[in-house]
């Protein structure tokens, strides 16, 4: 069990794991949102859940890739992130500007800055343990 631990903190301080996946985060919520093409992609029939769903994710994925700093900083990156595809959708032919999509990005990533187990103080506990060696 403890080796499991080992393995799983490992992949957790694995910051530019985590950077890159917020790179293909952001690829993929921007491709989905702004497509004609419809994908056979797991998804909620209310395109509010999948909105909820992407930016907490986001947000997850994001305080792994960058957990020195205070969670509550990536909200004007996340949502501006957010609004930024709306504007984009609002170009689009096919799509349309929703600030009721802004606003469930927004409940995603309130979910997202929850204190999830394992996220909450691992930037503190590895500066401890840095500043022991």
């Amino acid at each position: 069990m403890d080796a499991l631990k080992s393995q799983l903190d490992q992949i957790l301080d694995c910051q530019p794991l985590w950077r890159v996946g917020v790179l293909i985060s952001v690829t993929g919520i921007l491709y989905l949102a702004t497509t004609s093409t419809p994908y056979p992609l797991p998804a909620s029939a209310n395109d509010k859940i999948n909105h909820l769903v992407a930016f907490a994710e986001l947000t997850v994925v994001a305080r792994l890739a960058w957990p020195r700093i205070n969670p509550l900083r990536l909200v004007p990156a996340v949502l501006g992130f957010g609004l930024l595809i709306e504007v984009i959708q609002s170009q689009l032919p096919h799509r349309d500007f929703s600030l009721a999509d802004v606003t469930a990005d927004a409940a995603g990533m309130a979910i997202g800055l929850l204190p999830w187990p394992g996220l909450r103080g691992r930037a503190k506990s590895r500066h401890r343990s840095k500043n022991r060696m």
